[in-house]
């Protein structure tokens, strides 16, 4: 595959959290011009190629110029852990906001990060792929705007559209579920520490999600007519992002051991199948951080995430 330098810029929204910030690393690495949206200044990556633009793209009368002059549009902002109207506001109907700005500007790729949450998961389901049946709509407020954010894009006729689902995404930030915000909470309070420990822990690490994304986004994966093995031109195109799978209990042990706390094992039927990430592989994705090198980062991290945290103990 070969990439394509472009002149025009490419917007990313949520450029200060932990997968926007790498998305901008990503593509300017590729020497692609990036307008980094954020909403406080000198929050953006500070990076060669990288020019910060506060605003909020949630605001119709925004938005336009945002995208103003854009050859792709990258969507990463979903306040996940917010109330139910919160996270429609920001991420249904602001995701929608900006993605219709961009095709009304003619901006002619979008590329947005959803999750594999989308999917129905209960126990029983088994292997999950791009043809997967959704969440019901009692599943969760994550899951189900995170579904309703997708199907606003799916109708969204004009613009090449990418749908990329990452499960778990590990590596470190200060906005990372896995690697901060939920062993600080373990930490705080052990009740914290619980999970299913037979249910699939399915992640990615983020830096290979985001080499997934520049790679759709600067043309590395062409655009055609056949969805195995890229985008299809002018519709929207859903890929998974899973590096492999593992347990929670794998997950768990590993955050508990390196914190002195113990864990609490629920009890309950779990998921135990595979987000299917065939489709990705077929257009020349191959991850590149093993679970064991995610979760060692993970460990070697958690003194700066929780002082008296054992670094360097980890059951990998």
């Amino acid at each position: 595959m070969t990439e394509q330098r472009m002149d025009q810029p490419v917007v990313v929204t949520g450029a200060n959290g932990l997968v926007g910030s790498h998305v901008c690393a990503a593509l300017a690495q590729r020497g692609v011009a990036v307008r980094a949206v954020v909403r406080r200044s000198g929050t953006a990556p500070a990076l060669d190629g990288v020019t910060e633009v506060v605003g909020e793209f949630t605001d119709p009368a925004q938005a336009p110029g945002l995208v103003e002059g854009a050859a792709a549009l990258v969507t990463t902002v979903h306040p996940m852990g917010t109330d139910r109207a919160t996270q429609e506001q920001v991420g249904v109907e602001g995701t929608t906001t900006i993605a219709t700005a961009a095709r009304e500007a003619g901006v002619g790729l979008l590329v947005h990060v959803s999750t594999a949450s989308v999917y129905d998961r209960r126990a029983g389901v088994g292997d999950v792929d791009e043809s997967a049946d959704p969440v019901p709509d009692n599943a969760g407020d994550y899951p189900v705007t995170k579904r309703d954010t997708d199907a606003r894009l799916e109708v969204l006729d004009g613009p090449t559209r990418v749908l990329v689902r990452p499960p778990v995404i590990l590596g470190p930030g200060e906005s990372s579920l896995w690697n901060t915000l939920r062993p600080r909470a373990m930490a705080e309070d052990p009740a914290e520490a619980h999970a299913t420990p037979d249910l699939t822990f399915a992640w990615v690490h983020v830096t290979d999600l985001a080499r997934l994304v520049g790679d759709v986004v600067t043309g590395a994966v062409p655009i055609g007519e056949d969805p195995e093995a890229g985008p299809v031109a002018g519709e929207v195109t859903a890929v998974n992002a899973a590096a492999g799978a593992s347990t929670f209990r794998h997950y768990l042990e590993t955050v508990t051991t390196a914190l002195g706390v113990e864990p609490t094992w629920d009890d309950g039927p779990a998921w135990q199948g595979r987000v299917v990430s065939e489709r990705a592989r077929a257009w020349g994705w191959q991850p590149q951080v093993s679970l064991e090198q995610a979760f060692r980062e993970l460990v070697e991290d958690l003194p700066e995430v929780v002082p008296g945290a054992v670094s360097g103990t980890s059951r990998s």
